[in-house]
């Protein structure tokens, strides 16, 4: 592609993605106003519905921003036997900003619209962070382990932020997304958390337990979802808004919610062990998973 058409790509899908950001925000931002200044069940219902029916349209539009690149490649398995009617917790690795849209624009048609848990900062970006505040997405803040030393009446405020969010999730289908590593990806990430795992970070556990404990049998079954951009590993955000993406690979596997993954995950100490070594598991095996697949694009070069 030339860099000609590489920024001419870069401008309209930045474009396309304000105005359909915009267009489908702002409504939804107005229905969360009449959501919290009337607070009835009735009414929060109605709302509900068609703040998700904007977000929907808004997937839509994301839909079109990908369209615009002739290049690009789907590599899909595991959509088979979701349904719109189910409950689903959604646990995937951290890439990219990419990874929000393609989740969007992958499942849109599959599953309950996706709820994110969003870190603390976003709330503050216009338009999305009202949007999603409408939405009921969750806020996270993270604090660093010496803040929390200095202040440990904040410790386990993100889990009752989880708890809180979660409740609203009990009226609707709803899929709830958590990119459990808590970060996007990066070499550097890496080397800070000193990973011992070769394509991800360490994965935390503390919100898809809580959001397992709040839910409980409502939930269906968790979606493990594995994305890989194995011709784009180094800038696939800026790839795909300049239609330099080539290739999207998605694995998604169905996990059956056990007994044994329902705890108390707060004051339990073994249960928080238990729980926190079969998410490591599962993130070594995704972590082959991707090693499989990028050995497998390096042999197709």
């Amino acid at each position: 592609m030339s860099r000609l058409l590489a920024a001419f790509t870069l401008l309209l899908s930045v474009a396309l993605t304000i105005l359909v950001t915009v267009i489908c925000s702002v409504p939804i931002i107005i229905a969360g106003i009449f959501k919290l200044l009337l607070p009835l069940p009735a009414i929060w219902r109605a709302i509900s519905k068609f703040a998700n029916f904007m977000m929907y349209c808004w997937c839509e539009g994301l839909t079109v921003l990908l369209r615009l690149n002739p290049f690009l490649k789907w590599d899909v398995e595991g959509l088979e036997g979701l349904s719109k009617k189910n409950w689903y917790l959604l646990i995937c690795n951290h890439r990219s900003w990419a990874d929000i849209v393609i989740l969007c624009v992958l499942f849109r048609h599959h599953i309950p619209m996706n709820k994110y848990f969003l870190k603390q900062q976003l709330a503050w970006v216009p338009f999305i962070g009202l949007a999603c505040w409408a939405l009921d997405m969750p806020f996270m803040k993270r604090y660093s382990r010496g803040y929390l030393l200095r202040h440990p009446e904040r410790r386990g405020k993100d889990v009752e932020t989880t708890r809180k969010s979660c409740e609203k999730f009990r009226v609707y289908p709803t899929t709830i997304v958590n990119f459990v590593e808590g970060s996007r990806f990066t070499p550097e990430k890496v080397l800070e958390t000193r990973s011992a795992i070769q394509h991800l970070l360490p994965p935390k556990a503390a919100a898809i337990a809580m959001a397992l404990s709040v839910l409980g049998p409502q939930f269906d079954k968790i979606l493990n979802v594995t994305l890989c951009y194995p011709e784009n590993t180094h800038s696939p955000f800026y790839d795909m808004l300049s239609g330099k993406m080539t290739r999207i690979v998605v694995r998604v596997s169905l996990i059956p919610i056990e007994e044994e993954l329902h705890g108390d995950y707060v004051n339990d100490k073994v249960f928080k062990r238990r729980f926190q070594t079969w998410l490591n598991a599962l993130w070594h095996e995704k972590d082959a998973l991707l090693n499989s697949i990028m050995q497998k694009k390096k042999v197709g070069q």
